[in-house]
């Protein structure tokens, strides 16, 4: 990690890490209102089988969250550690325009092509 300019993603993770957390909160209060709400004698067949789609709706966005959110650990660790920007299968460094646009990347762009196929 001899380039300057990876310091400037370890805030832009920290920033993200932050706001995610925040939206997690958020979503879980809402799914527990929701999940409160659920089986209420008032609803109609319609009613519940949209505030299903809605609470599932919420339960993906949360692992969704949740998988980021553990990305985002993972390169906050890798910085402490004095290994981010290396790719973790050939040991080389990532391109730091790969880092740029995706500040969890794991792999260099020839590793990570090569995943794809």
């Amino acid at each position: 990690m001899t380039d300057i300019n990876y310091k400037l993603i370890r805030p832009r993770l920290e920033k993200e890490h932050k706001r995610l957390t925040e939206q997690l909160q958020h979503i879980s209060a809402d799914r527990s209102s929701e999940e409160r709400r659920e089986g209420s004698p008032f609803g109609k067949r319609e009613e519940e089988a949209t505030e299903t789609a809605d609470l599932e709706n919420m339960v993906a966005q949360e692992q969704r969250i949740l998988e980021e959110l553990a990305d985002i650990e993972a390169a906050i660790k890798k910085f402490d550690a004095g290994t981010f920007g290396i790719c973790e299968k050939c040991g080389r460094s990532i391109e730091l325009a790969r880092l740029e646009a995706m500040p969890t990347a794991k792999l260099c762009m020839n590793d990570a092509q090569k995943n794809v196929r």
